[in-house]
């Protein structure tokens, strides 16, 4: 997957322009950086698209332990959109991770961050709903 084919993915799910998509997939990673730790935030940007992977570096080894609220908050304020938004920016940056990496890094990743962040994130494997009849 590449850059435009990522800030497409996020841009379509969630209901915005490509523009806005790019300002919140930036903010996103570069938020989740500050979030996990180095080693890992590293390990995640190597599996992205080469012009995103600055985003995603950390700037210490050592993850800054903050809320849902205080991620949302700054993806908000990172990317100029309103809380709603940022919201439902970071739960398609997300979606679209979990697409674009491998599931084990997917995973790594998603583990260091709090249970209240889950909504977001949705840390279970993906399942195929089968039909009966």
């Amino acid at each position: 997957m590449d850059s435009d084919d990522f800030i497409g993915s996020v841009a379509k799910r969630a209901k915005t322009s490509v523009g806005q998509a790019a300002d919140i997939t930036r903010a996103t990673l570069t938020t989740l950086a500050e979030r996990i730790d180095g080693g890992e935030a590293r390990d995640l940007a190597a599996q992205l698209p080469e012009d995103l992977r600055g985003y995603a570096f950390a700037a210490t080894e050592t993850a800054e332990k903050f809320s849902r609220d205080v991620f949302v908050a700054r993806v908000s304020g990172r990317a100029a959109v309103d809380v709603p938004l940022a919201e439902a920016g970071v739960r398609a940056v997300f979606e679209t991770l979990r697409e674009g990496v491998t599931p084990g890094q997917y995973s790594d990743a998603v583990a260091q961050l709090p249970s209240k962040l889950w909504d977001l994130v949705n840390p279970s494997a993906p399942y195929v709903e089968r039909s009966s009849g």
